[in-house]
């Protein structure tokens, strides 16, 4: 008799990017850690939380590194692999960068899961980093508790036109380029309450890359970007924020959902980390009477391998959402604005005067 296939969701506590640290334990964690400030080649390292380390090697060319990891958020092999290798090429594309190579970094339960799964695995990672157009180049495994699967990702771009986080301006518009929930979603699955259509949904979403960012980088107007995973939405604006020194006022009734995510948070249905994620904001976001209690849980929702949030030149935003829109990101929004006031966030349930979006997916 052919053995049951292991689930992989089973053999994990959590998964996708919903196995972060907390935004406020994480702070806590690099409070002491030493300021790059002595190394002038460094453009970009931990001061503002950004998406991934920026190293000037000429003036016209900076090395961008990056890492992510994580548990499985799905029990398909191949697509477990996609997925976290989507998500860790989310960084480079968030910097305005193109990825030159990968590492895998690989940790297995060795004796509770089959060769084949592991091998699935990374041949699923490896098919995303192959049409990125570059090789997983090596990397290193272990044996651990948990299944654990991601990628170290190099890229280069150019030092003037490194998309930082902390580079938005007063009066920019916020461009989401993915509707939110895929956290939702993935807790769905996990109790076995997500129909096909629904996972349909979820791999669709966190499997598409985001490489226009690297175009972004060409586009005049665009002053910052950063991804959204498994802090939330209100997570990376607050962080955005809090690099520019400004102040985020978001629009629930203008933000995009995933098909299907609203009657799943209307049922109670939620991650650990978006709880945890609210409890880390404190008095920074501020979300008013009007919103209703789903939508504030879907915007602390963790993101595994979720869209790019984009600062703006308004004046350019019908033009940046129409390049969204034929790059594949038929849900795209523009959701806010950026103002001076003390580093935070505002969300209210009006839509933004002026508001762009972007045609609905078809059918």
């Amino acid at each position: 008799m052919t053995p049951e296939p292991v689930r992989l969701t089973s053999l994990a506590h959590g998964g996708g990017c919903g196995c972060k640290l907390s935004p406020a334990v994480l702070e806590d964690i690099l409070a002491g850690m030493p300021a790059g400030a002595a190394f002038p080649d460094l453009l970009v390292g931990t001061e503002t939380a950004d998406d991934a380390a920026v190293w000037r090697l000429n003036p016209d060319q900076a090395l961008v590194a990056t890492t992510d990891f994580f548990m499985p958020i799905v029990d398909d092999p191949f697509d477990f692999g996609r997925i976290a290798a989507t998500n860790a090429l989310s960084d480079i594309y968030a910097m305005g960068a193109k990825p030159i190579l990968a590492l895998a970094i690989v940790g297995m339960p060795v004796g509770k899961l089959p060769v084949e799964a592991v091998r699935a695995i990374l041949a699923g990672g490896a098919s995303v980093c192959a049409a990125a157009g570059i090789p997983v180049a090596g990397g290193h495994s272990i044996d651990s508790a948990e299944p654990i699967y991601g990628l170290v990702v190099l890229g280069l771009g150019r030092p003037n036109r490194i998309l930082r986080n902390s580079a938005a301006r007063a009066g920019d518009a916020l461009i989401l380029t993915k509707p939110l929930g895929v956290g939702v979603l993935s807790a769905a699955f996990r109790q076995e309450r997500l129909e096909a259509g629904g996972y349909e949904t979820l791999l669709a979403s966190t499997t598409q890359l985001n490489a226009v960012g690297a175009e972004l980088a060409g586009f005049e107007g665009v002053h910052a970007i950063t991804d959204v995973t498994g802090f939330g939405l209100l997570g990376h604006a607050l962080e955005m924020c809090r690099g520019a020194g400004l102040h985020a006022d978001i629009e629930a009734a203008a933000t995009p959902v995933l098909a299907g995510v609203e009657a799943l948070a209307r049922a109670g249905i939620r991650t650990g980390a978006a709880g945890r994620n609210w409890a880390s904001y404190g008095d920074a976001v501020i979300v008013a009477p009007g919103v209703a209690d789903w939508m504030r849980e879907v915007l602390c929702d963790p993101q595994t391998s979720g869209g790019l949030l984009i600062a703006a030149d308004p004046a350019r935003a019908g033009e940046l959402l129409a390049l969204l829109t034929a790059r594949g990101f038929r849900g795209a929004a523009q959701i806010g604005r950026l103002r001076s006031g003390v580093p935070g966030v505002s969300v209210t349930n009006r839509a933004p005067a002026n508001t762009c979006q972007a045609a609905p997916p078809a059918g």
